[in-house]
């Protein structure tokens, strides 16, 4: 299963590509810093999961999600970020992603607890 971590830290990016590849099945296609790259990451690559930093620059990844969804609505979006839940935008609710990870907590076991295929 193809996915596309977005995050505008190479730090961050590179611990979720560790976590990624101890998915058994899973493999990361791409990885984009921005929300604008993450769309044309997510066009040429059709992923079937996206892990989405919140903040970034440019577009933030919530509008990212919602912009994607409206062209690859079967994508399975995870939002990312270091806020608690209760912290986080009130538009994180309704852009449509499956849930949200605090990137802490990122590990095998919950990417594999939120993909349905």
């Amino acid at each position: 299963m193809d996915v596309l971590i977005v995050d505008d830290q190479r730090p961050f990016r590179r611990v979720a590509r560790t976590v990624v590849g101890l998915v058994g099945g899973w493999r990361v296609a791409a990885e984009a810093g921005s929300g604008e790259d993450a769309l044309a990451e997510a066009e040429r690559h059709n992923p079937a999961v996206v892990l989405m930093d919140i903040n970034l620059p440019g577009i933030n990844g919530i509008e990212a999600t919602r912009r994607l969804l409206a062209k690859a609505p079967g994508t399975t979006v995870v939002l990312l970020s270091t806020y608690a839940v209760d912290d986080l935008p009130s538009d994180a609710a309704d852009c449509g992603a499956a849930a949200y990870i605090r990137k802490e907590d990122l590990t095998p076991a919950a990417l594999r607890a939120l993909y349905v295929d």
